[in-house]
Order: C-alpha cells, then structure tokens, then sequence
C-alpha cells in the first residue's frame, strides 16, 4: 500500500510540474511588396529584443501612457532579405518560390531550436485603384516552446 501511495504521489507531482511549465512566445513576420515594378522592399523580421508590453499600456480611466514611443522600438532584430512578388514584367513565381525557400528554411530552424508553430495569420494591403501603387502581403508566425 505504502508503495502505491509513493507512485501515486510521485506521478502527482510529476504532472503539477508538467502543468506548472510556463511557455514562451515568439513572432516572425514576413512582409512581401506587392508594389508594381519590384520598387518595394520584402524582408522577413524575428526580433532579438524583449519588450513588456505594460510598460506601454495604460487604462483609458488613467490618461495617457507616459512611456515615448521611441522606447518602443527594438535594436536587437534579425532581418532576412525577401524578394518582392513584382517586377517591371509583373508578378514573378520565381520570387515567391524563393522566399517561400527562405521562409522554410526559418520554420525548419525554429523547430530545430525547440520552437513549435502555434498559428500563421496573414493580410494584404493590396492596390487601391489608379492611383495607389502600394501594397504589402504580411504573413505572422507565432511560435511556442515551454521556457527554459
């Protein structure tokens, strides 16, 4: 009896911890130009720094936050070199098949690291008309891994 109580017990405590893991996030966005003639730039962002997102929150009862917003930014970020989707002779498969390589290559190495894909979301902001010749192809892929 007393043996089954210790495994219990141990089996107990072994499942708290697992439970008790806490888990880290990690984005990596890549943003595309779909601006006419490859004029745009395409990269894609995974930032180095840690920022806590309260330092820059405030309540709306409270008045405004008086962090400035250059505290904001990060220094610590890697940028990967993507091609754009256009050139002067229009939509390039070439490019996208390159950067979907790129981007593989980063998924593939997040794993390695430990690094689990939680979700992708994406969004365009495509051409307006006439006289709008910006756009962007933005694609979010937030990672997870129980901390170390």
């Amino acid at each position: 009896m007393k043996k089954v109580l210790f495994l219990l017990s141990f089996l107990f405590l072994g499942f708290s911890s697992l439970m008790a893991q806490q888990v880290e996030y990690k984005v990596v966005t890549s943003v595309e130009s779909i601006v006419p003639n490859g004029i745009g730039r395409s990269r894609m962002i995974s930032v180095e720094d840690e920022r806590n997102y309260k330092d820059f929150t405030s309540e709306h009862d409270e008045g405004r936050n008086k962090s400035n917003r250059g505290d904001i930014r990060v220094d610590k970020f890697e940028e990967t070199k993507l091609l754009n989707f256009y050139n002067i002779g229009g939509i390039r498969f070439e490019n996208i098949a390159a950067n979907d390589a790129l981007v593989s290559s980063k998924l593939s190495t997040m794993s390695e690291e430990g690094w689990e894909l939680a979700f992708v979301t994406s969004a365009v902001e495509s051409d307006g008309g006439k006289d709008d010749g910006n756009g962007i192809f933005i694609t979010r892929y937030v990672f997870k891994r129980v901390k170390k």
